[in-house]
């Protein structure tokens, strides 16, 4: 139940960030939006007398209806949670407070970074705000290794375009792109780059030094035989994978051991197994 509780929270959360950045910077600025949420827009906008949240919610059902039996109910219920929140949350918020227009360059940037970390949280606990979302979940049974933050880009430059016509402005359609890629970066950020991972490999005589010093810091080491390209000379290689707020730790570590020793540090996207993270079918 904690743990239930306390995913619900962090969902709740990214879903107020979602809304207050529609109705702080999209909004006021007619930013065209992807996503049904930019439907939504779009039909607020001809009839302003719909709201976006209402109209986000109704044209959400049938596409949940649609993803429940490839993506499972859990997936159904957080969702349909998230959906109802995000799209009360933006009615909410635009009853309470009116946002005045402000620079749409910065509206574009400080939207889309608000917007994808809010999606970010969402679906860092499988859960999903609805519309275009499912639909890169759905994507994403297709094309696994693709970030979601892409998967997403595909249906919101749709009607993002589609905005661009029923507004009449060009201009509105080109801010939405930039606000897009801003969201997708900062969402992947989210789901993969706060747990991010390095490797390094060390070359150097002094390796058994550096293995025992690197195993004290509770890291393990793998030890690769290698040659020497033009000596031919026979070298140990260590390989060690760790997280990145290690780095320079594992840097000093081997400066002060040998500081002629060769050292590469990798980005690594994945790292599973022991003092790690785990496989998970369902992850994104």
């Amino acid at each position: 139940m904690k743990k239930h509780l306390k995913s619900y929270g962090i969902i709740a959360a990214g879903c107020l960030v979602f809304a207050l950045s529609f109705d702080w910077f999209f909004a006021p600025n007619q930013i065209a939006m992807g996503g049904l949420t930019g439907l939504a827009q779009i039909f607020n906008f001809v009839f302003p007398s719909l709201s976006v949240g209402l109209l986000a919610a109704l044209m959400n059902v049938p596409l949940f209806l649609a993803g429940w039996r490839l993506l499972g109910g859990h997936l159904l219920i957080s969702s349909l949670f998230a959906m109802f929140f995000s799209s009360a949350a933006i009615d909410a918020i635009a009853a309470l407070h009116t946002f005045a227009s402000t620079d749409l360059m910065l509206a574009c940037l400080c939207g889309g970074a608000m917007m994808g970390l809010g999606l970010g949280m969402v679906f860092s606990q499988g859960a999903t705000t609805g519309g275009t979302d499912i639909i890169a979940r759905l994507l994403k049974l297709k094309f696994p290794w693709l970030p979601m933050g892409k998967l997403i880009v595909i249906p919101d430059f749709i009607v993002i375009a589609l905005a661009a016509l029923v507004f009449g402005n060009i201009s509105a359609a080109l801010y939405g792109l930039v606000a897009l890629y801003v969201s997708a970066r900062v969402m992947d950020s989210v789901l993969y780059g706060l747990n991010e991972s390095k490797v390094a490999y060390v070359i150097s005589d002094c390796w058994k030094e550096l293995s025992d010093a690197i195993l004290e810091m509770d890291r393990g080491v793998t030890i690769l035989d290698a040659h020497g390209a033009y000596t031919g000379t026979e070298r140990h290689v260590l390989l060690v994978a760790f997280r990145q707020r290690e780095i320079v730790e594992i840097k000093r570590t081997v400066h002060n051991i040998d500081s002629r020793a060769f050292l590469i540090v990798c980005n690594a996207h994945d790292v599973l197994g022991e003092g790690f993270g785990e496989y998970k079918k369902e992850e994104l």
